[in-house]
């Protein structure tokens, strides 16, 4: 098992770390609308933080020379169902005709108040 801390990515807010490679499979961490500089909420819309999140995830995979094109599975945590057709906008683009398993789910209430938290398993 390899343990992962993403110098580019945004800093964990707790004690967890950005991914874990496994076989051969790397599990990533939720990750948030963090800016990865700041380490502040990015956009007050869901659209720009659904953007942020997925770029974050990106960072991540990218340490393992991974992309969006490997993940298998996600999981989406969303504040509001009302931001899903908004949230799925940015998700197909980032995507590219990739349609990884994923589920959604709302929850009461993300890290920092964020309106998306996206999590992710990738093929190596």
């Amino acid at each position: 098992m390899e343990i992962k801390f993403v110098e580019n990515a945004p800093k964990a807010i707790g004690p967890y770390c950005h991914a874990i490679k496994t076989g051969h499979l790397v599990i990533c961490s939720g990750q948030t609308p963090l800016d990865p500089q700041t380490n502040q909420l990015v956009g007050v819309e869901i659209r720009a933080q659904t953007e942020r999140v997925l770029e974050n995830l990106k960072i991540v995979l990218g340490e393992f020379n991974l992309s969006l094109q490997n993940v298998v599975k996600t999981t989406v945590y969303l504040k509001s169902m009302e931001d899903f057709l908004g949230m799925n906008e940015v998700y197909a683009r980032m995507f590219d005709g990739h349609t990884p398993a994923r589920t959604t789910i709302a929850v009461k209430q993300n890290p920092l108040d964020a309106l998306v938290e996206i999590e992710c398993m990738a093929e190596i």
